[in-house]
């Protein structure tokens, strides 16, 4: 998969992704990230992005050329366009499901706004999508795009050791990750569950099932109304019932 990043800050998204796990990925083939800087298009000898709003207002936007000229520089390297995304707080919020959707793609590019936005006619002409990390607003699409990209990323074959590393943690599968322990067995006092030093997997597997339903219910109840769940999910769920917040006993 390619991921392309469209921003004023290049080195910024660079450095992000060229780090940890994604950058890994990136030096092994598996995954492709490049980022254009949007300033090398800028037609004036100062090299402007930006312009004050039409009809006043506080702020400076990101003019439409320069934007428009570095789409359409990709598209012409790439042969066709790719699947663009805006990152705004007007659009839908993300979820892991969109990130499932991103994943599948061949080419998705990622554009980040700066300033109080930019011209509306790029978002008309080019925009497949918009979408936004949470309701609140940062000084740069650049975090939110790197999110995102780092979301998509590490769904891609071969970016992570293993398939079972994605999809047993939160929210992948519609419930919340169980807990998890590591060396010492006996920690302050505290003990690791008894299960899970037993070496019966069939055990272990029931209990993290069982543990990951339990906390859902009690930390996001609402994500109970989409999860998909066996007989003996519904089975355990309902032996939590006088437990369980109202919401999620009518899950």
């Amino acid at each position: 998969m390619r991921i392309d990043l469209l921003t004023l800050f290049p080195e910024m998204c660079e450095t992000v992704m060229a780090e940890s796990i994604v950058g890994r990925a990136r030096k092994k083939g598996a995954l492709q990230v490049c980022c254009h800087h949007i300033r090398k298009y800028a037609y004036d000898k100062h090299s402007r992005v930006d312009d004050c709003p039409f009809g006043g207002g506080m702020g400076m936007l990101l003019m439409a050329e320069p934007i428009a000229e570095c789409i359409d520089d990709l598209i012409r390297h790439l042969g066709k366009k790719p699947h663009l995304i805006y990152m705004s707080p007007q659009g839908s919020v993300l979820t892991q499901e969109k990130m499932k959707e991103l994943a599948a793609k061949e080419n998705v590019a990622i554009l980040c706004g700066h300033y109080e936005g930019m011209d509306e006619r790029i978002i008309d002409r080019y925009v497949d999508e918009q979408i936004s990390i949470g309701d609140y607003v940062l000084t740069g699409g650049e975090l939110p795009a790197l999110v995102l990209a780092d979301g998509i990323s590490r769904l891609i074959p071969g970016v992570l050791s293993d398939d079972a590393c994605f999809e047993e943690e939160s929210h992948y599968s519609g419930l919340l990750e169980y807990p998890q322990y590591t060396r010492p067995a006996d920690w302050r006092g505290m003990q690791v569950p008894e299960v899970l030093l037993s070496g019966h997997h069939a055990n272990i597997a029931k209990w993290r099932r069982e543990q990951s339903i339990l906390r859902t219910a009690k930390q996001r109840p609402d994500l109970l109304e989409k999860a998909i769940l066996n007989e003996k999910d519904k089975a355990f769920l309902n032996s939590l019932c006088e437990k369980l917040p109202e919401n999620a006993k009518n899950s």
